[in-house]
């Protein structure tokens, strides 16, 4: 008995521990507030059509006038402004100065070996060697000395004036005076029967100042009232093409180029096409700078003639020959010779050296004339040649 009541304490014991507890539970949890007595969410509304759609809203329209665009950022950058080259006329003679005090160890030299009171077959020797020393060449220097030596002989010429007039008649005479220097820009008619500009290719080796000298010449060119195109053909270099388009946009010449390594030929074709179309006066080619000693590259320059030639006849070859390198350059001009026709020759570097008697080796060596003379790295330092005024820089 006592068992059993002691089971019944128990378990109410354990009834009411239980009770307690959950109505502990609820007691902790706050009621609701307000705010989170939050009104249901509406269900979705689901989009009507047909005649239960409703009429959509009343918007103002405006037209592309009223649009009013956004300025631009950044103003697109003016066009270069075009340079106004220098009359190519009297360029010679406003830098025989200059020239002059590069050249006036060889007049100065003769001068004062022909001043001697007894011109004895020592002084005419010393007189030879002065003009070979120049890079005259052998043939011409003697020549010169015969011709010199038999007319003091003759005349008795002896004060300074009269040999400085007779030594500035016989350096004339081996420069040729009579002789054409133009360089013929005269375009022609394609069979086609249209206008074709005239086509200079310019060839030489590297480190000659070719492409430099193309640059100038579009210049001169420009200066004569010619509309200029360019063709970068010398695609081997990768600066010659920019350095040319550089050149170019100073003048507003176009330039023709390609991809670099690409081939030179066809960018010369391209070159003279583009002059065809747009009616320009002279298409300049500046062809890569070949080693004269490398028969491939030789022969590839002869393709880029052959290729341009379908188009019409060139109208001038010009050799860009490096006046420092004296007889060397005779060498290269005389396989320039065996593969293009040369027409003339532009002498680059020319006050820098005072060895000028390679304009008269040169001209006797390929039997054409010195055209361009180079006097200077200014833009507008590129002259027609003009013997005078370059035999009186050599004896100012």
């Amino acid at each position: 008995m006592d068992i059993l009541i002691l089971v019944v304490i128990i378990a109410v014991v354990a009834v009411a521990a239980i009770g307690g507890f959950v109505v502990s539970s609820r007691r902790k949890q706050a009621p609701p507030t307000e705010e989170r007595r939050a009104a249901p969410a509406a269900p979705p509304v689901e989009p009507q059509v047909g005649e239960e759609a409703a009429a959509p809203a009343e918007e103002e329209r405006r037209t592309v006038e009223d649009v009013t665009l956004p300025a631009a950022t950044a103003p697109a950058p003016p066009a270069p402004e075009l340079e106004v080259p220098e009359p190519a006329a009297g360029r010679m003679i406003r830098l025989r100065a200059r020239l002059a005090r590069s050249q006036n160890t060889l007049g100065r030299g003769l001068l004062t070996l022909l001043s001697r009171e007894r011109l004895d077959d020592e002084t005419w020797e010393e007189i030879e060697d002065t003009l070979l020393t120049a890079d005259v060449g052998v043939g011409p220097t003697q020549e010169l000395v015969e011709r010199l030596r038999e007319r003091v002989r003759v005349l008795g010429t002896r004060t300074p004036d009269e040999l400085r007039a007779l030594l500035r008649e016989e350096l004339l005479a081996q420069l040729g005076p009579g002789t054409d220097r133009t360089v013929h820009t005269e375009g022609g008619v394609s069979e086609e029967g249209e206008e074709r500009p005239a086509v200079v290719l310019i060839v030489g080796v590297n480190g000659a100042g070719k492409t430099t000298t193309t640059g100038k010449l579009a210049r001169v060119l420009v200066a004569d009232g010619n509309s200029v195109v360019l063709g970068a053909a010398d695609t081997f270099r990768a600066a010659a093409a920019d350095q040319l388009q550089t050149w170019g946009e100073r003048v507003g010449a176009r330039t023709v180029r390609g991809p670099e390594g690409g081939d030179p030929a066809s960018v010369a074709f391209d070159a003279v096409k583009e002059g065809i179309t747009q009616a320009a006066d002279v298409v300049l080619v500046d062809t890569a700078g070949r080693l004269h000693t490398k028969t491939g590259l030789m022969d590839e320059l002869g393709k880029v003639k052959r290729v341009v030639e379908k188009h019409g006849p060139v109208n001038e070859v010009l050799l860009v020959l490096d006046a420092t390198t004296g007889q060397n350059g005779l060498v290269q001009a005389r396989v320039f010779a065996e593969v293009v026709d040369i027409t003339g020759i532009a002498l680059t570097k020319l006050d820098g050296t005072a060895k000028g008697g390679i304009v008269v080796a040169v001209q006797r060596e390929l039997g054409v004339p010195v055209k361009l003379v180079g006097l200077g790295e200014g833009p507008d330092d590129l002259a027609p040649f003009e013997p005078e005024a370059f035999v009186d820089a050599l004896l100012a």
